[in-house]
């Protein structure tokens, strides 16, 4: 039984919800994202809540019913609220900076690193070592903050690279003479 699939999805104010077969659309003031659902799941909207159910006990039907649930959760966050990556930038000489649609990121090579921003995400650079990763579709705020984050991963010695705000990384102790 999924414990997440279980759970409505409670539809906000000014957050509105249609279904056309298996096709949600959700409306709100950030965003218009509609999502069409396998057959293995039902969709039905009453009382200003979303319910998604399996149709029948197949292991696939289970499978998609909690991840149905979470992604139409995602679709109604999105409209409502934006999603928010914050990575930052730890490293001599490493640092970020917005020029129009492109992030230029100075990371220890020999060039700087041009990353184009795809559109639907706004990337902003609030101080040279910091950026934040917004937009309102959830699957695309994290592809474009781990897209960034590859280009310099953080490294287990020192620390230098690009990390999430909250990221822990495991320091490993160097060579012993």
């Amino acid at each position: 039984m999924s414990r997440i699939g279980k759970q409505p999805v409670a539809l906000p104010d000014g957050v509105t919800a249609t279904l056309s077969g298996q096709t949600i659309e959700v409306k709100g003031p950030k965003a218009t994202k509609s999502f069409t659902a396998t057959d293995d799941v039902t969709l039905s909207i009453e009382d200003g809540q979303i319910t998604v159910t399996p149709r029948g006990k197949s292991k696939r039907a289970r499978q998609q019913w909690g991840m149905t649930r979470t992604v139409v959760a995602n679709l109604v966050h999105g409209a409502r609220d934006v999603f928010r990556k914050e990575l930052e930038i730890r490293g001599v000489g490493y640092r970020a900076q917005m020029q129009g649609n492109v992030l230029k990121l100075n990371l220890g090579f020999s060039h700087d690193v041009e990353f184009q921003v795809p559109e639907g995400v706004t990337v902003t650079a609030p101080k040279p070592t910091e950026l934040v990763v917004e937009g309102t579709d959830k699957q695309l705020v994290g592809q474009v903050a781990s897209d960034i984050r590859d280009w310099r991963r953080p490294e287990p010695y020192k620390g230098k690279g690009i990390r999430y705000k909250d990221e822990y990384i495991f320091q490993k102790e160097g060579k012993k003479k």
